[in-house]
């Protein structure tokens, strides 16, 4: 009980160069990540010229098969080199790839050079490949096993701050005369400030220096789902961590659809509608450390499941009866009235749900796997998470082609929810057992 009440106050990381440079650095990366897709996707999608050659529909989805494609072709040789060289010296050489492609996004969006930024696009999901396996085993070789739920937390909370400043800041800077020059101009400058951050990163020896490289993605991504499959219960917490994956990309790819037929908003109130879920998450993601008294608690995984249903289905009764009609509603008349409270509200409820759901599980899975070999069932993670991801949008378009309401695939995403918990719990009672202690404040048993 006393290591609980000692455990440091997760902000205070932010203070010491063992978190904060890698903080900054893996901030900086999230943020370029979305701030090049947004401007890129408002370049084909409103400027007609720039995207003559195919629809801006085609573009769209294209821009994001090349950024998710990566984590399926590079995830199992990234975490080969996250376990086998050091990490900073890792995360510093990507953040130089990421100023590279940055220089050639500037030079397209200058251009109006569509093959170069589609380029980027490739290049930016690469980049995040390789530096998420380093990214999640650097944590445990800094933070104490009491630390990693509150460092988990502000790492999952600093990241959707990064993506909901990306997105803004691209927007923002698209919707200028010189657009695309700024567009391209910031991420360059991003890129930048994230090597600098990076150069301050304490140094991280390598875990498994003796590690021979395989590059066969195919043999290797099957080597890293075996090695995931060894221990059920890592295997268990892959799996439940996806499943968030699919759950949060359901519901961010409808907000545009979301926004405008079923709340009568337009594109501002579509932009409220991610500030609202990504701060959500963020401090869904903040508040673990205090809900799981400064230990890594699993029992906040049923916490979050139920959340993220019982919020969903909430959404649903609070918009599906919805009929808007006249000319769409900016900001500050939608926000006017009473009943888009309750649609937000309930955003936000699912969202931090899901930060609560997936911090645990990030570090149950840090401290449950052996060092040597981390990174690799992270690489691991991220290709469950890249194929969950494709799976979701195959689910929503086929629903959405055969006519379904977005308001009832939504539903369907959180009953199935229901499912994905109830599935977790039988298969891993651990879960519930936990989290019938948490709420009687019993204490933790290591």
């Amino acid at each position: 009980m006393s290591q609980t009440t000692a455990a440091p106050n997760q902000f205070a990381l932010l203070r010491q160069r063992r978190f904060a440079p890698f903080f900054w650095t893996q901030f900086g990366g999230a943020a370029n990540d979305n701030l090049f897709k947004f401007a890129f996707t408002v370049l084909v999608t409103y400027r007609a010229q720039a995207s003559a050659a195919l629809s801006p529909g085609l573009m769209v989805n294209l821009i994001a098969a090349l950024y998710i494609l990566p984590f399926v072709l590079f995830s199992a040789t990234s975490g080969q080199l996250a376990d086998k060289w050091p990490k900073d010296r890792l995360m510093r050489a990507v953040k130089l790839l990421e100023i590279g492609i940055m220089a050639l996004a500037l030079w397209g969006f200058a251009t109006g050079n569509l093959g170069a930024l589609l380029a980027c696009a490739f290049g930016m999901g690469m980049h995040s490949s390789v530096f998420g396996p380093a990214k999640y085993a650097y944590l445990p070789q800094h933070l104490s096993p009491a630390e990693l739920t509150g460092g988990n937390g502000m790492t999952e909370m600093g990241t959707f701050v990064a993506i909901l400043l990306g997105n803004l800041v691209g927007g923002l800077l698209m919707s200028m005369r010189q657009g695309p020059w700024l567009a391209g101009g910031a991420c360059l400058l991003v890129a930048l400030a994230g090597w600098a951050a990076s150069r301050r990163i304490p140094p991280t020896p390598a875990l498994d220096p003796q590690l021979r490289v395989r590059w066969n993605p195919l043999r290797e991504t099957l080597a890293n789902l075996r090695l995931a499959a060894r221990d059920r219960v890592l295997l268990q917490a892959l799996l439940a961590i996806s499943w968030m994956w699919f759950y949060g990309v359901a519901f961010l790819t409808q907000f545009p659809v979301f926004a405008k037929d079923v709340l009568g908003g337009n594109e501002q109130v579509a932009s409220l509608l991610l500030v609202v879920f990504s701060v959500g998450v963020g401090l869904g993601s903040l508040a673990c450390e205090w809900l799981a008294r400064g230990r890594i608690e699993p029992g906040l995984v049923p916490l979050g499941a139920i959340g993220m249903s019982l919020f969903g289905v909430d959404l649903y009764l609070s918009a599906h009866s919805m009929a808007p009609a006249g000319p769409l509603l900016g900001v500050g008349a939608f926000v006017a009235r009473p009943s888009h409270w309750r649609v937000m509200a309930d955003l936000f409820g699912l969202s931090a749900s899901a930060g609560v759901y997936s911090v645990p599980l990030y570090a149950l899975i840090q401290q449950h796997t052996p060092a040597s070999h981390r990174a690799r069932v992270i690489a691991a993670n991220n290709i469950l998470n890249a194929l969950y991801m494709i799976v979701c949008t195959g689910y929503c378009a086929a629903l959405l082609a055969f006519g379904v309401a977005v308001p009832v695939l939504l539903l369907s995403i959180a009953l199935l929810n229901l499912v994905a918990a109830a599935w977790l719990l039988w298969r891993q009672p651990v879960y519930g057992q936990r989290f019938v202690a948490w709420l009687r404040r019993e204490p933790h048993q290591a």
